[in-house]
């Protein structure tokens, strides 16, 4: 395994609307690399790789869904998955959601994460949002400064948001006025 320095990252942050059977395999990948470091993705334990499949897939077909992939050369490194209200939903059609986001353990420290965000701002912006939300765990520090250092706002709280290990988790919730 070869170590690349800073300066031969290659990073493209961009909307995924058809997942080939490599993106397939790379987003299973860091999901369960992602889950296994306590990633904050939903999961406590790594699904079967079928259900993952299913999952990724079915994201991608969400017409109120948006898949923002990070790659560092060209493999997958991360994601963000984007949610917009259904059009019956005129009370709520210009707030968009984070879904979830996460990047690889191993693709961490490159700038992705923020990159990520910034492309799910744009979209939220290109699809008439006026507010952009999102929850996460308490225990997801990084990602809790990496949010607030990007303007969003924390709203509220609750403390029992999440149950792991038979303790309750308390989380967070944030909003970004666009």
């Amino acid at each position: 395994m070869s170590s690349l320095t800073k300066e031969n990252i290659n990073i493209i942050v961009e909307p995924l609307n058809k997942i080939s059977n490599i993106d397939l395999a790379d987003l299973c990948n860091i999901t369960e690399q992602s889950i296994k470091a306590g990633g904050g993705f939903g999961w406590i334990e790594v699904p079967t790789r079928e259900k993952l499949k299913n999952h990724w897939t079915s994201v991608v077909l969400l017409s109120t869904n948006k898949l923002i992939v990070g790659r560092l050369n060209g493999a997958i490194a991360g994601a963000l998955q984007l949610s917009f209200q259904p059009e019956k939903n005129e009370a709520q059609k210009n707030i968009s959601r984070i879904q979830s986001h996460f990047v690889a353990p191993w693709a961490r420290g490159y700038g992705l994460a923020k990159s990520m965000i910034d492309h799910s701002i744009s979209i939220s912006k290109e699809n008439n949002s006026k507010s952009i939300q999102l929850d996460i765990r308490e225990t997801q520090e990084a990602a809790i400064k990496l949010f607030e250092s990007k303007g969003f706002v924390k709203w509220g709280e609750n403390p029992s948001y999440a149950f792991i290990n038979g303790s309750f988790i308390k989380g967070f919730y944030y909003y970004k006025d666009l």
